[in-house]
């Protein structure tokens, strides 16, 4: 039998022991967390203040990542567009593209092409690769602009096209002189535009409708959140979904 006295002694001892052991392992936890990127970078936590600080100092043109662009058919099929990846620049998707051009088809050759919301010029661009015999198109972005010239430039063909750049809106509302000849209209506006200015865009569009040569063609791109029946002679669209985009093409008959 071990004596009090020694048991008492043996019981403090232990416990000062567990209690360094316990401020030791304290201390470390401190110093390292458990999870470090070191032993375990899946499950080490994330620095969330330091990455959106990055992200608030990148330039957004840095984050974007420039996207290959092409055109499809025609004459210049397979010729290579560029694209910076500006997000203010939301290009229409090939498979989209491509389906637009399969439903307008040949009726587009001798026409001449209006690109409203131009971007890199893929569709007024693509629309002279099938055939139409000139093209007048429209960007705002200085930068982009600066782009679309680039494309017109390497595929040879400025006599043909013109570049404005400036507001749409503003430009159509001057009065420009446009030929007499029957126009293909393109209108792939940002998607926001149907909303936040859906007013002017109605404005723009049924002002071309009126203005255009019989035979001219419409092509009109949004996304689910515009009501079509809006534009002027809505029963005269002819819509087409290619989720999350929708395509509405329309053909202005003869002067009676």
């Amino acid at each position: 039998m071990i004596p009090s006295t020694l048991s008492y002694t043996i019981s403090v001892s232990t416990a000062i022991v567990a209690l360094a052991y316990s401020i030791n392992a304290r201390k470390n936890s401190q110093a390292r967390p458990y999870f470090t990127r070191e032993y375990y970078p899946h499950m080490a936590p994330r620095n969330h203040k330091s990455v959106s600080k990055n992200r608030r100092n990148t330039p957004r043109a840095a984050q974007a990542r420039p996207v290959g662009m092409r055109i499809i058919g025609g004459d210049f099929r397979g010729r290579k567009l560029r694209y910076g990846g500006d997000q203010r620049v939301r290009p229409m998707k090939d498979r989209v593209r491509e389906s637009l051009f399969n439903l307008i088809g040949p009726a587009i050759e001798g026409k001449h092409a209006i690109d409203l919301f131009g971007g890199t010029g893929a569709l007024g661009l693509e629309a002279i690769s099938r055939g139409a015999v000139a093209a007048t198109i429209t960007e705002q972005h200085y930068p982009t602009a600066k782009i679309l010239r680039e494309n017109v430039a390497t595929l040879q063909i400025e006599p043909l096209v013109e570049t404005i750049t400036a507001d749409v809106f503003i430009w159509f509302r001057r009065g420009p002189k446009l030929p007499k000849t029957p126009w293909v209209v393109f209108c792939s506006p940002p998607y926001d535009f149907y909303v936040d200015r859906a007013d002017d865009l109605l404005e723009l569009i049924g002002g071309l409708m009126d203005a255009a040569p019989p035979q001219s063609i419409f092509a009109v791109e949004s996304d689910t959140r515009f009501d079509f029946d809006r534009l002027p002679k809505a029963q005269e669209w002819d819509i087409r979904p290619y989720h999350p985009a929708v395509v509405g093409i329309y053909v202005k008959k003869e002067d009676r």
